[in-house]
């Protein structure tokens, strides 16, 4: 089974007993842009009562993934939103789920139920794309075969990340997983 992820943001609301949850949907490649996606729906959101979320991240030590109550009764936050992550085997993206206090207790159930209805709606309008897992390669290539490299690369969805000129050109390219073995020896000839 492949997984899934997400290229930007959705956001969308959802409104119960005059509680208002603002699930937002984002692509997070590692911990530090976790942290910058977080960090700016706290300053969008001041004055939320709650900010639970749960994200999975994809690393070469293999798949991690958290969720957070934001001071919610255990489970009843971050558990249905990482539920609905792992049902759709999303990964490297982290789902918010901003919550602004209407004045009327949900309880146990139905705060787990509210906070689930709202990772569910935003993801019924998030564009999901199947997940490509790349890898980088390095390589020293003269100037004559660098000319067009960008253009032989194109069909194996591969992009020049870096280029370094001296006596040759040291490039770094971006490369689909499954199309590594492809571009190395597309490289190799000269």
């Amino acid at each position: 089974m492949s997984d899934f992820t997400v290229t930007r943001p959705y956001q969308s609301e959802y409104e119960i007993k005059r509680s208002r949850f603002v699930a937002v949907l984002g692509p997070v490649a590692d911990g530090q842009t976790l942290e910058t996606f977080l960090g700016a729906l706290a300053k969008r959101h001041p004055q939320a009562h709650h900010l639970t979320y749960a994200w999975r991240i994809q690393t070469p030590q293999g798949l991690r993934e958290r969720c957070f109550d934001a001071g919610e009764p255990s489970g009843t936050a971050g558990r249905p939103i990482l539920a609905h992550l792992q049902g759709k085997r999303l990964i490297n993206v982290c789902l918010a789920v901003i919550r602004y206090f209407g004045g009327i207790k949900l309880g146990a159930g139905g705060l787990a139920r509210a906070y689930g209805q709202a990772a569910r709606q935003v993801l019924e309008i998030a564009d999901i794309q199947p997940h490509i897992a790349f890898k980088r390669l390095e390589a020293r290539i003269g100037y004559s075969q660098f000319q067009d490299l960008a253009r032989h690369l194109s069909p194996f969805g591969a992009t020049i990340e870096k280029a370094t000129y001296g006596a040759e050109v040291t490039v770094t390219i971006q490369v689909p997983e499954d199309q590594y073995q492809e571009v190395k020896r597309l490289l190799e000839t000269p």
